[in-house]
């Protein structure tokens, strides 16, 4: 059920697959509207308040249905919109895919969801019980099969209000071809997004009154790709809502003229704009992201740590907890377990951009259990995209590791050429800052040029890459299937899958270690 009805609001759903249902726009001439956008991006199965550095109990959806019912007892006019990723995050959410987190989206009354790539995590079957579930519209107008919409998703809606109409625009990033999972992902075609958006954008002006992108591109600072390639080329656009990127704001980013957001992570933020226009032409946009129970430290006098929120505190809503909280309650009786003890915070905050602690444990933990296992392995390599979660200091149980470590991916070997070894660290060298970014176990020393992007020195086991020479790679199973564009592992032969979640090697890996971890990085991964 919806926390608050939305008044004066009535859904059109317009497909082209099936023709619209709305005639054209009702807006009253000379008259100023106002529309409440409130959005939300990479949510990432965090249903419940948890721990983000530095201290627990922030975001989670009891608190964000107090805030977004709020903002609806205070607005008329109201669209709440997320720009993807619902999946993939943390063990609640995991364990039932998604579901707990599909059942608060029903309940805060989402009115659509642009598809992202981690949609394509889980199976066609699983995506189709998700799209089931839910009571909002799944977009996608870029993603197509045999020349059709994927099934149940829809390219567009049109949102009817009190005296005018709003189109909203699903596209998802095209390098889902790389970044998606190859299985599930298989027989589907992502169309460039500015030649589509080109094509449905005019026939929208036409049946609605604005018009907004609801899409999962990435936010970055040339208008070369991403979202700012969309505002630059498609003439049209009000306002863009974005994601992908995981990208925190102050303001609104602006090219050609169009705003474009994004609210950081896992609902950690919701952003609120409200959007004013007369005869179809904006007239003002104001934006402010809001924080759901973030929290900063501060040290008193003494020394002591002081947890303060940024901005006010939200009650959760007790009606939404009671439906996420028994999903949360099957996992901890599972995971409760503690496995050892860090002695500092693990960050994950730049594993997307150089070494890190986190990132060095987790890829010698893969080489580890490999070699356990009788195999000959020479390096580790894991994306950085692939490690989610900081771990934090103090006690690591079971549950920690699954958020750390949350897709469904196994361990695997793979044997590669050294001039495919060579290949795969110069695409390396292009991916620093993305989830692509690579992690690598301590047998490997390399040097990037981050401004040239290319690989300056590069050693294994102390030695130079042998062109003619096999290696053996450790390595998740994605990765091995030509993951976040990591084609060059397609080249691969004596492939070997231990059938085991890496994140359950890792927790193997930190039992054998015993005792204490520590935090602490050698220098494999040098960026100049």
């Amino acid at each position: 059920m919806k926390i608050l009805t939305k008044l004066l609001s009535i859904t059109v759903v317009s497909v082209l697959m099936f023709g619209c249902l709305s005639t054209g726009p009702v807006e009253q001439k000379g008259v100023e509207h106002e529309l409440t956008i409130l959005h939300t991006n990479d949510y990432h199965g965090h249903p419940l308040a948890f721990y983000d550095y530095p201290a627990g109990g922030q975001g989670g959806l009891p608190a964000r249905a107090t805030y977004v019912n709020g903002v609806l007892a205070k607005n008329e006019n109201v669209l709440i919109l997320d720009a993807g990723d619902i999946n993939t995050g943390r063990p609640e959410s995991n364990f039932f895919k998604g579901e707990p987190d599909i059942l608060g989206y029903n309940y805060i009354g989402v009115d659509a969801m642009t598809m992202g790539n981690h949609e394509f995590d889980y199976s066609w079957d699983i995506m189709q019980k998700q799209i089931e579930m839910s009571d909002f519209p799944w977009l996608s107008a870029n993603i197509k099969k045999d020349g059709k919409y994927l099934d149940n998703v829809q390219p567009y809606i049109i949102k009817e209000y009190d005296g005018f109409k709003v189109a909203i625009l699903g596209l998802t990033d095209s390098r889902t071809v790389d970044t998606g999972n190859p299985e599930n992902i298989s027989g589907l075609e992502f169309l460039d997004e500015v030649e589509v958006a080109n094509e449905l954008v005019p026939m929208l002006k036409k049946k609605a009154d604005i018009v907004i992108a609801l899409v999962h591109m990435g936010l970055y600072d040339s208008n070369e790709k991403g979202s700012r390639r969309l505002a630059a080329n498609v003439p049209g656009l009000s306002m863009i809502i974005d994601g992908h990127s995981h990208t925190m704001l102050e303001e609104p980013a602006m090219e050609n003229g169009v705003p474009i957001v994004q609210a950081r992570h896992w609902g950690l933020y919701v952003g609120n704009a409200s959007i004013k226009f007369k005869d179809g032409v904006v007239t003002s946009f104001d934006w402010n992201l809001d924080p759901i129970n973030v929290q900063y430290r501060e040290k008193d006098a003494d020394g002591n740590s002081i947890y303060k929120y940024v901005g006010e505190e939200l009650a959760q809503d007790q009606g939404l907890l009671d439906i996420i909280q028994p999903y949360a309650d099957k996992v901890d009786a599972v995971l409760s377990e503690v496995i050892g003890n860090a002695t500092d915070v693990f960050l994950n905050d730049d594993t997307r951009r150089m070494e890190t602690a986190l990132g060095d444990i987790v890829t010698d933990s893969q080489i580890w259990f490999l070699q356990e296992m009788g195999q000959d392995i020479d390096f580790a390599f894991q994306n950085g995209g692939g490690i989610r979660a900081t771990l934090g200091a103090g006690e690591i149980q079971k549950q920690t590791i699954y958020e750390v470590l949350p897709f469904d991916n196994s361990i695997a070997k793979i044997s590669l050429k050294g001039s495919d070894v060579i290949a795969l660290f110069d695409k390396a060298a292009q991916n620093i800052g993305a989830g692509s970014m690579a992690q690598v176990s301590k047998e490997v020393r390399v040097v990037f040029n981050a401004e040239a992007k290319t690989v300056e020195s590069l050693t294994i086991g102390g030695e130079a890459v042998d062109p003619n020479r096999v290696y053996n790679i450790a390595l998740n199973s994605y990765l091995a299937s030509g993951g976040d564009g990591y084609s060059v592992f397609k080249n691969g032969t004596d492939y070997y899958d231990s059938s085991l979640m890496q994140r359950d090697a890792f927790i193997d890996y930190i039992i054998e270690l015993g005792g204490d971890i520590t935090p602490a990085t050698d220098g494999r991964i040098t960026i100049k």
